[in-house]
This record gives structure tokens, C-alpha cells and sequence, in this order.
């Protein structure tokens, strides 16, 4: 692909004797949707986290933006945002200070603004003084996506992010996705749901015993097709 935002090569990882990724290629132009499929452990979360700069690869490259993960992480990591089955949030800080924390560890401009804004579109306006430690499942996934989007990323890693939704939770998430693609964001996104990699992806990648298993473009599979290959190549 040309104008590759997100370039990974040859990406190895093991814990311990145990190989997790076995030399992975990708690349996603910017302001595309990639869907990433596979079974538990095919090492979905482990490529999310090392994207993130949570985690250090053996062996291989990643470049975001054009720079280098090893050489230029903590650029890269005011570039992305990361929402994962950790809510990475402090329970014991409100909605409205978990994100002026974040803010002020970003250097967001106007931070109390930008908090603002995104505690009302993510529904928690009127919980922005309560503890998170109080919150359902649901409500720390919302405020998980305000963090993740507070410091305006351009590239959006997101691991199962409708987990502990509710109905109109899936909704804001799915908008939010959109409109953030919509804008000229890069997502990457793990899913089990065959048919939101489907209807949310530009891309479908799936992934087998850490390799990539299949790669291919959304528009020129129909769900049964789809669903035949993955049954095919993954489980």
C-alpha cells in the first residue's frame, strides 16, 4: 500500500519459551479502518499493546507516522489512543479528574474544555464529579474512550471496545468510531463479531497463531464468505 500511516515488518514476540507473534506484517493507510480477527491468543491484544508502546517487540519495526517505536516512543505515543480491556483509569479520582490527569500527562491545551466536551458526548456530563469506582462496567468503558480520545490521536487502537456496553453504548461507540475516521483517524480494532469487522472495517486481517492468516479488502466479501474463511483459517 502506499502512504502506509502504520508500517509494521517482520514483528516477533514471545513470552518466555512461548512464541506470541511470528513475524507480522501490515500496513494501513491513513484514515483507514482495519479489523483485526482471531481466536483468543492468537495474539490479537499483545500487537495492540506493542502499537501502543505498553509492550517491546523481540524483533522487527514499527513505524507510526513515519517514526520508529524504539527510537521515537514517546512521540509516538502522543499519537495514539488506546482503548483496552483495561480502562487504564484511577478508580478513586472522579470522570472530570481522570481526564484532567490525562491532559495535563499530554499537554492538552484547555483541558477543562476538552474534558468537558468529550464527558458530554460519551454521555457523562452528570457524573463528571463522581467517583469511577462507582461506575458499572459500562461507564468506565465510556470514560475509557474520552480518555482515549482526549489528546486528539491520530491513530486509534481499540481491543474489543464494546466491551460491557449496552445497547446504546455499542451505538456511541460505532459513531464515535466513524466520526473519527470520518475526521482522517487511523483505527486498528479487534473484534469477535464477524459483522461489525464487516460493516466498521476497510480492511479485514485475520489472525492465527500469530501469524497473519488472511488479509483482505471489506467491500469485496459478503458475512458468509467471511464467515467460511475464518472458520477456515482460524478456528
Amino acid at each position: 500500500m502506499v502512504n502506509a500511516y502504520l508500517e509494521i515488518h517482520n514483528l516477533r514476540k514471545r513470552y518466555g519459551l512461548k512464541p506470541v507473534l511470528r513475524g507480522i506484517d501490515l500496513e494501513l493507510p491513513r484514515g483507514q479502518r482495519m479489523a483485526l480477527l482471531g481466536a483468543n491468543g492468537a495474539g490479537k491484544t499483545t500487537l495492540l499493546r506493542m502499537l501502543a508502546g505498553l509492550s517491546k517487540a523481540d524483533s522487527g519495526s514499527i513505524h507510526i507516522a513515519g517514526l520508529e517505536m524504539r527510537s521515537d516512543a514517546q512521540q509516538i505515543r502522543s499519537l495514539v489512543g488506546f482503548v483496552a480491556h483495561q480502562p487504564y483509569l484511577y478508580e478513586e479520582l472522579t470522570a472530570l479528574e481522570n481526564l484532567l490527569f490525562f491532559g495535563q500527562m499530554y499537554g492538552v491545551e484547555q483541558a477543562r474544555e476538552r474534558a468537558g466536551e468529550l464527558l458530554r458526548v460519551v454521555g457523562l456530563e452528570r457524573r463528571a464529579r463522581e467517583r469511577v469506582s462507582t461506575f458499572s462496567r459500562g461507564l468506565v468503558q465510556r470514560l475509557a474512550w474520552a480518555r482515549a480520545l482526549l489528546h486528539r490521536p491520530t491513530l486509534l487502537l481499540l481491543d474489543e471496545p464494546d466491551t460491557g456496553l449496552d445497547q446504546e453504548g455499542n451505538a456511541l461507540a460505532e459513531r464515535l468510531l466513524i466520526e473519527y475516521s470520518q475526521q482522517g483517524g487511523t483505527v486498528l480494532f479487534t473484534t469477535h463479531q464477524l459483522e461489525r469487522a464487516l460493516q466498521l472495517g476497510d480492511q479485514i486481517v485475520m489472525l492465527a497463531q500469530g501469524r497473519i492468516a488472511y488479509q483482505r479488502e471489506a467491500r469485496t466479501w459478503e458475512l458468509e464468505g467471511m464467515r467460511r474463511t475464518y472458520q477456515e483459517v482460524v478456528q
